[in-house]
């Protein structure tokens, strides 16, 4: 699985908001800054993130960006929906509707544990964990192992 630079910009992007949150809306510029996110890129993504009810928008000199619902209620895996559609996916496919016969038969269900794995990290996070700075334990344990840095 990969982490595409727009999902990783769009959850600090929403990060940056929900420590900002309960102020006046925060244009994209500043997130743009705060983030080193490119302005125009951002543009794009804030753009999804409010078609997908993860952020409201408000124009004008006030305008700005928040998020539209609390952190704790925005799952990681939200935020990358939002912008990138399925989380796990095979040549674009989603591993349900994939068919293998023959050998390959039990690579499906391998892609079918892949994906729960995923999602049950990334739809456990939310961006209050996250902003808190307190990932749940399983994350954190997961984290703390040693092969878990390393890039074989």
């Amino acid at each position: 699985m990969r982490i595409s630079a727009r999902a990783d910009y769009a959850v600090r992007a929403v990060l940056e908001l929900a420590v900002r949150q309960g102020g006046d809306p925060v244009k994209a510029e500043t997130v743009a800054a705060a983030q080193d996110i490119p302005h125009k890129f951002l543009e794009g993504i804030l753009g999804d993130l409010r078609r997908g009810g993860i952020v409201d928008s408000r124009r004008g000199g006030g305008g700005g960006y928040r998020l539209a619902r609390d952190a704790a209620a925005i799952t990681v895996a939200d935020v990358i929906r939002a912008v990138d559609g399925p989380i796990v996916s095979v040549r674009g496919e989603r591993p349900t509707g994939l068919t293998y016969t023959g050998s390959a038969q039990p690579l499906l269900p391998l892609w079918i544990a892949l994906r729960a794995n995923v999602r049950r990290i990334l739809e456990g996070v939310t961006v209050a964990d996250i902003a808190a700075d307190a990932l749940p334990e399983p994350v954190k344990e997961l984290a703390a192992e040693p092969a878990a840095w390393e890039n074989p």
